[in-house]
């Protein structure tokens, strides 16, 4: 007996179709035939109105869901998206609902790509960023002389704040390109200065190419100085700061939990150490959580940081386990004989104190658990009289042990 036929390949009900600024007339002939054939085509109202979709149209949701698009499952559907739907596109939102034989796509050039083309720049060594849905302080840790910046912004108006924001940030003198409508036949591309900015009538979809001037950025290390941090006081001072950091040791995507976090300035520093690095800092003091959220927004981190109210051990249930926590406050035997029962093998934990209590305890911890101990005392130069001397700061124990 001969094998029975294979069954014929299941045939997609959904294609994402990457839409230029020249509509129909930029499409494969694959993408116009499905655009044919679908019965609903869902887009931006931009993105209707190039393709002619009239009553075959859905404009999407406001806020952003796919649920309409997966609630038609089954039928021929059409997505529009502009350029490369897997670039800051619906693509990735949907693909992660559907299985592979359901969908297929059709991408077109990303508008990073036809911004770097007419830019002259090299994309790869250009930073690419989605600000149409995203703070621009999502550009504090990126902002430097040198930098290639493309990003995509709301709408037209967004260009003038970006420029007024670069300025406030000390780059005013940075050089922009306002790139609209790439692609068709009313692309424009006009340069300015972020301070210089007198644009009028900026057409969306508007890009911008960013060339940082009129400061340096953001340091790299660890140990940022502490002025940059909005606090009551309460934080882990800069040379301190940089020695814990060093223990911590983040990685890429680790979630760190920040116990007693004050200010938050470990938090920050540790998302900024790493890409996708996450935080959750937990603090028993309500008013220093406002500062925390402040730090995170400042440093373009509020998508990485989330500041929690409450007392360890008790605030901890209910979070995802960390690959890293910091007790910077609050240490306890109940916190230690918690985090070690709860923690998976192989989390790191550094903890920092300054009173005798805590000495003490870390000490045990050391002797109980090994790993390693540390005492900093730091004296940093300062007036005395006509003259000056050195002025200590109070010693600092530090334990950090792998569980």
């Amino acid at each position: 007996m001969s094998d029975p036929a294979p069954k014929p390949a299941k045939e997609p009900w959904l294609t994402v179709i990457g839409l230029g600024e020249d509509g129909l007339a930029g499409l494969s002939e694959a993408s116009r035939k499905t655009l044919a054939a679908a019965k609903t085509i869902f887009g931006g109202p931009r993105h209707l109105e190039l393709v002619g979709a009239g009553d075959r149209g859905q404009a999407w949701p406001v806020p952003f869901s796919t649920a309409p698009v997966l609630a038609l499952r089954g039928q021929p559907v059409v997505v529009l998206a502009s350029g490369d739907p897997f670039w800051h596109g619906a693509g990735g939102s949907l693909a992660r609902d559907l299985a592979a034989d359901e969908w297929t796509s059709h991408p077109a050039p990303s508008v990073f790509s036809l911004a770097a083309n007419r830019l002259h720049w090299k994309i790869e060594q250009s930073l690419c960023l989605g600000l149409h849905a995203a703070p621009f302080e999502q550009l504090v840790p990126l902002l430097a002389p040198g930098r290639q910046i493309l990003c995509t912004l709301r709408d037209g108006a967004a260009a003038a704040e970006l420029a007024a924001w670069l300025t406030t940030q000390g780059f005013g003198a940075s050089e922009l390109s306002v790139l609209e409508r790439l692609g068709g036949a009313q692309e424009c591309i006009r340069k300015t200065t972020a301070d210089g900015f007198d644009l009028t009538d900026v057409q969306a979809p508007v890009a911008m190419g960013i060339l940082p001037a009129g400061r340096k950025g953001l340091p790299q290390a660890s140990g940022l100085a502490d002025a940059q941090f909005a606090s009551d006081g309460q934080i882990t001072k800069r040379p301190i700061r940089a020695l814990t950091l060093s223990a911590l040791a983040p990685r890429a995507d680790e979630l760190l939990w920040d116990i007693g976090g004050g200010s938050g300035s470990i938090s920050v520093e540790w998302c900024l150490a790493a890409p996708g690095a996450r935080a959750i800092t937990f603090e028993p003091r309500a008013a220093r959580l406002e500062n925390i959220r402040t730090n995170a927004t400042c440093f373009g981190l509020s998508r990485h940081m989330a500041a929690v109210h409450g007392k360890a051990p008790e605030v901890l249930t209910g979070y995802e386990l960390p690959d890293c926590v910091f007790i910077g406050g609050g240490g306890s035997q109940a916190l230690l004989d918690h985090l070690w029962m709860i923690l998976p093998e192989g989390t790191r934990i550094v903890a920092n104190g300054v009173t005798l209590e805590t000495e003490t305890l870390l000490m045990q911890a050391h002797a109980q658990h090994g790993g390693h101990l540390l005492k900093a005392e730091i004296a940093e130069a300062g007036p005395l009289g006509s003259m000056r001397d050195w002025q200590r700061a109070r010693p600092v124990i530090q334990w950090s042990v792998t569980r």
